[in-house]
């Protein structure tokens, strides 16, 4: 018996190894899970973003259309008789968690779009719907930028 000593200690210390090995590899997928998970979150408030300022911008009274002057403009827009909430609520970012969004503005200073001030590099390089199209191959999520842009006169 004394020949078999250390055989044990070999066993548990390769079962320590191997249990380490899956446990990096569980956290690796949850970990791009989640990156994933907050991905397909920026991507569905960006549109909110998009859809109100598109929203915004349509509904002006007259036929004077106008950008927001800011985001809180989207949560009560009170130009028409009946005042509209183009947005319930502003949206934190999901990638950074900060309520702080970069803002894209047009020359008059007025809002036209919103991105993500993070600076990782997205897992998603294809596959975005037709709006979103100039996001294949970005680099960054700032480079992201939910723009609304009015249709030319004659298209839809």
């Amino acid at each position: 018996m004394r020949n078999q000593s250390g055989f044990s200690y070999v066993i548990v210390m390769f079962l320590v190894a191997v249990l380490s090995l899956v446990s990096v590899r569980a956290l690796e997928s949850t970990l791009t899970r989640e990156k994933r998970d907050k991905e397909a979150q920026l991507l569905e408030i960006g549109m909110a973003y998009l859809k109100a300022i598109e929203q915004y911008y349509n509904e002006a009274p007259g036929s004077a259309q106008s950008y927001p002057a800011e985001l809180d403009a989207l949560l009560y827009d009170d130009r028409l008789t009946r005042p509209q909430r183009p947005l319930r609520k502003l949206f934190r970012d999901p990638i950074s968690g900060s309520a702080e969004w970069g803002v894209v503005r047009n020359a008059a200073g007025a809002v036209i779009g919103v991105h993500s001030l993070s600076a990782g590099k997205p897992f998603k390089q294809q596959g975005f719907p037709a709006e979103l199209q100039s996001f294949a191959g970005a680099q960054r999520y700032s480079d992201w930028k939910f723009i609304y842009q009015p249709p030319l006169q004659g298209q839809k």
